[in-house]
């Protein structure tokens, strides 16, 4: 393989400039319009998490090299006044030889021994790098493609591919070198990332801690080339986060042709991460779980508000765990004098089921700043979710005795058992938190301002209305026969009652019960 494709040079990142113009960059003139550019434009969620992950392990090992460890301080100056740029210039040019995709001894983020192997022998379709596309016995809809006649795509679309692969491949069967391989840093995990309105002040929000400890943490392109003696191994910790941004999570190695155009690869187990639950991810954040905490991911058809209280501190840490970059954020927000701003978090991953893909997504919240530092508001904020939970749980319990009752032998489990798949399969669940969405914004804004009386009276009433609205579909999906007819009517002693703890009268009341 001849050197080709320099990624420091060649235009592969797809950017959104402030003014609205879309383009493409190399890694060189990216970090040198850094206060121009006002976010990546990658449209894959996978790839455009592990970008972002990818050019800040650039901008840590470069400041690092420039000047060792720093604080909160210097982070402020570099979010108003731009990243040092001869500090990364100085990084990439020493790095060049390293970024190249194409190279017979360092292909960038590849495994070069794969070209000689034996197992390796048999080259794969790259579609089996590309979560988005069907292959093997994994298949997307709308997908088509054959994995005897793989379509061509170009350098620039094959490394962003692979970098969203190698973060979020599920753990599974590969069969190659090992019979089966961990998962990536990112596997099943909706990462949380905050956005600045420039890629400058993105990567400054976003910049892990320079410690001691992290001057060996070294991303993939700084470490040995990489053995099969090396894939064999048994998984190992992350020496730190550039080490977990940039890991070899498989092995890979893109086998060009004419032109560059990639058809085919070479594919393997890799570098296997262990887990350590000492030191998560730091784009991953925790909820409550039947056993305890478990990694926050993307649920079919689940309002991702839901889950807003595992992005927020936890005093006592058993309700949740927020994603530590969270806390860099807010830290550099408190340094700057400006904890009353909101904090717009991108949320986006892929959802798996061991080795089984769901699906992906991304979301974009914005959260007031005094949320993320203050455990106190973070706690009232997780009690109004949790009364939504409930509210919602009430009335899905009603509407669910209520079909039964419409059904033969309504007093069966196997008639209960129908009407809560019916419940569960129709538009209930969305109508309620959708309606209830709606005064979400104010919630968040009113318990940051420490209106807590405000804030428990107007979430009452939109969740107020909605159980209205959704009790209304509920009662023209069940019918106006007689037999709904009288259902609906013994539901209403019930419905009635959990109205009228939601009625202004009633909020006001619980409000002072929970001040006294």
């Amino acid at each position: 393989m001849k050197k080709a494709f320099n990624l420091l040079d060649e235009r592969w990142i797809p950017v959104r400039m402030v003014d609205g113009h879309l383009r493409d960059v190399g890694l060189v003139d990216l970090f040198e319009g850094a206060n121009e550019i006002g976010a990546l434009a990658e449209t894959s969620p996978p790839s455009l998490v592990a970008l972002y992950r990818l050019l800040l392990a650039i901008t840590h090992r470069a400041l690092t090299r420039a000047q060792g460890t720093w604080r909160d301080g210097d982070r402020a100056t570099w979010y108003r006044e731009g990243v040092p740029q001869q500090a990364l210039r100085d990084y990439l040019e020493h790095w060049r030889e390293s970024f190249w995709l194409f190279h017979p001894e360092r292909p960038f983020m590849q495994v070069a021994a794969l070209a000689t192997a034996e197992e390796t022998r048999d080259k794969k379709p790259w579609t089996q790098i590309s979560l988005a596309s069907a292959c093997g016995n994994a298949p997307v809809v709308f997908d088509h493609s054959y994995d005897g006649a793989p379509t061509r795509i170009t350098p620039s679309e094959a490394i962003r591919i692979l970098l969203g692969f190698l973060q979020f491949t599920p753990g599974g069967l590969v069969r190659v070198i090992r019979g089966s391989d961990k998962a990536g840093p990112l596997g099943n995990t909706a990462a949380a990332l905050p956005l600045g309105s420039t890629l400058n002040e993105t990567l400054c929000l976003a910049l892990h801690p320079a410690t001691l400890a992290a001057m060996d943490d070294l991303p993939s392109w700084e470490r040995p080339v990489i053995s099969l003696d090396n894939l064999c191994a048994e998984p190992s910790l992350a020496t730190g986060t550039n080490d977990r941004y940039t890991r070899l999570s498989r092995a890979v190695l893109l086998d060009p042709e004419e032109g560059s155009s990639i058809q085919w690869i070479r594919f393997a187990a890799g570098v296997a991460l262990a887990d350590d639950a000492n030191a998560p991810d730091p784009m991953a954040s925790y909820r409550s779980g039947s056993l305890g905490l478990v990694r926050l991911s993307f649920s079919e058809g689940r309002a991702f508000w839901r889950d807003l209280p595992a992005l927020v501190p936890d005093g006592e840490g058993k309700a949740s765990q927020p994603a530590s970059i969270l806390g860099w954020a807010a830290n550099l927000r408190g340094n700057l004098g400006v904890l009353s701003a909101d904090e717009v978090l991108l949320i986006a991953g892929l959802a798996s089921d061991k080795a089984k893909l769901l699906r992906w997504r991304s979301e974009q919240i914005a959260l007031p700043t005094l949320l993320l530092a203050d455990a106190g508001l973070a706690t009232y904020l997780r009690e109004e979710v949790k009364r939504a939970e409930a509210v919602y749980d009430e009335l899905r319990t009603i509407a669910i005795t209520m079909m039964a009752a419409t059904m033969p032998t309504a007093t069966s489990k196997d008639t209960r058992a129908r009407a809560r798949a019916v419940f569960v399969s129709g538009p209930a669940t969305v109508t309620f938190f959708a309606s209830a969405e709606r005064a979400l914004p104010r919630l968040l804004h009113e318990i940051a301002n420490g209106a807590g009386d405000e804030a428990y009276l107007h979430w009452s009433k939109s969740l107020l209305q909605a159980v209205r609205d959704t009790w209304d579909m509920l009662r023209q999906n069940v019918g106006q026969t007689p037999l709904a007819l009288r259902a609906e009517a013994k539901a209403f002693v019930r419905i009635s009652s959990l109205l009228r703890t939601l009625q202004p009268e009633a909020s006001i009341a619980g409000t002072q019960e929970a001040l006294s």
